[in-house]
């Protein structure tokens, strides 16, 4: 059987808006500003040259080249009085901040295909939105994939363990996805939780399973199952291994007494005086 299963890091990233699109090839010495914008707004420059001033920085730009004009930055750019540039723009908003620092120029030819197919957009009305914000995910995917930056192994194997541990993994196959020796792997993950991936992954499942069965009501059974056990009398002992007390008798523990509980208490002996 062929199978592949990659490894995501939870990133958290918010959600984009994309609120405007266009392409304009710009007249001689044609500009705008300077101004500023509640959003952030990606020029790509097709061909042609202009210059770029944001606060106190100036850029001559070239094709292949994107200005960045970041929300509520006082921005200004003007085409080239020779050879005036064509380019393509794309606006948004984000949720939160962008999944990496965005400098002010960002050279990348490559983006060029998803400038023009952001122009299929037109083809649509009702998924055009979804469409663009599409395409601003494969633009920051690129971007993101050309920085060189060394992986936090640790924040990964994190990632892996809260997406996957109602599957059937193992340190030995969470280390091999890291492409890390086991050993390294071990070293480098208690260093950073102070304890070993495999008391993490233990602990984050029996955690799991506790709030399973106290939050959604869940039978000893599914529980189990929900958190990567198959023999349930050994989940049952990892249970108790963990929390003293067997998950049912847990769950009992935990139950919230109903609202008239107290009512139905025998009253308790007067002992003083009338």
């Amino acid at each position: 059987m062929n199978q592949f299963n990659a490894l995501i890091s939870n990133e958290g990233y918010g959600g984009l808006n994309p609120i405007q699109f266009g392409y304009e090839n710009c007249r001689p010495s044609h500009s705008f500003g300077p101004a500023i914008r509640g959003y952030w707004l990606l020029h790509y420059v097709v061909y042609g040259y202009g210059v770029y001033e944001i606060g106190d920085r100036k850029y001559n730009v070239s094709p292949g080249e994107i200005f960045v004009i970041p929300p509520y930055e006082k921005t200004y750019y003007c085409a080239d009085s020779k050879k005036p540039w064509s380019y393509i723009w794309i606006g948004f908003t984000a949720d939160n901040d962008l999944p990496f620092n965005l400098p002010d120029i960002v050279r990348c030819p490559e983006a060029l295909y998803i400038f023009n197919t952001m122009k299929k957009c037109t083809e649509t009305e009702n998924g055009r939105s979804a469409f663009l914000c599409a395409r601003l995910w494969d633009l920051f995917s690129l971007l993101m994939s050309q920085k060189k930056s060394t992986p936090d192994y640790v924040e990964m194997a994190l990632s892996c363990i809260h997406s996957e541990y109602m599957n059937n993994i193992n340190i030995e196959q969470l280390a091999s996805r890291l492409n890390l020796d086991r050993s390294y792997f071990y070293t480098i993950f208690k260093r950073k939780t102070g304890i070993s991936p495999k008391q993490y992954l233990f602990n984050y499942r029996m955690n799991m399973a506790a709030s399973l069965l106290l939050d959604m009501k869940v039978s000893v059974s599914v529980a189990a199952y929900s958190v990567g056990y198959s023999d349930i009398y050994n989940f049952s002992k990892m249970f108790k291994r963990h929390f003293g007390i067997s998950p049912k008798n847990y769950a009992k523990m935990h139950q919230p007494l109903p609202p008239d509980a107290h009512y139905n208490k025998a009253p308790e002996p007067n002992s003083g005086a009338d």
